[in-house]
């Protein structure tokens, strides 16, 4: 069983570190488009803002999602704490608040096509990444309860 809890402000810098650790470990294929200070402004200032940001573990934090009305826009794990649950706790906490969720992926990122795929998400579309800021082709997935 994995303790989760709703992130608060205390919480900022380390979701953007793990933010910042995952992409660079888990998709090295991505290009990196900001700064660390930009991660802290953009956890603050516009996932915080936007989001319900649930984190597991303490110090270091092992795992966080942010999710909104209907979509997901994060869910990240730490590296080396993969596969231990820690994505499925947290992946609930929003699969028990909304009705429909819908989330974007990347092609490339395998393992996150698999974790959605044995959770009951569907994919719905594919693009050629034309849309997103990373120019990396993507996949939409979408989850509906019941």
């Amino acid at each position: 069983m994995h303790v989760i809890r709703r992130a608060d402000e205390q919480s900022v810098e380390a979701v953007a570190h793990l933010l910042r650790l995952v992409l660079r470990t888990s998709l090295p294929f991505l290009p990196e488009l900001h700064t660390p200070d930009e991660d802290v402004w953009f956890v603050r200032n516009v996932m915080f803002a936007q989001c319900e940001v649930w984190v597991a573990g303490a110090d270091p934090i092992d795992g966080f999602i942010a999710f909104r009305n209907g979509w997901i826009d994060h869910l990240y794990v730490r590296p080396g704490r993969q596969r231990q649950g820690i994505g499925k706790a947290l992946l609930g906490q929003a699969m028990r608040t909304h009705l429909l969720l819908r989330l974007w992926t990347f092609q490339k990122n395998a393992a996150a096509i698999r974790f959605y795929l044995a959770h009951a998400f569907r994919e719905t579309k594919r693009t050629d990444g034309s849309r997103n800021e990373e120019r990396e082709p993507d996949i939409l997935f979408e989850w509906a309860r019941g």
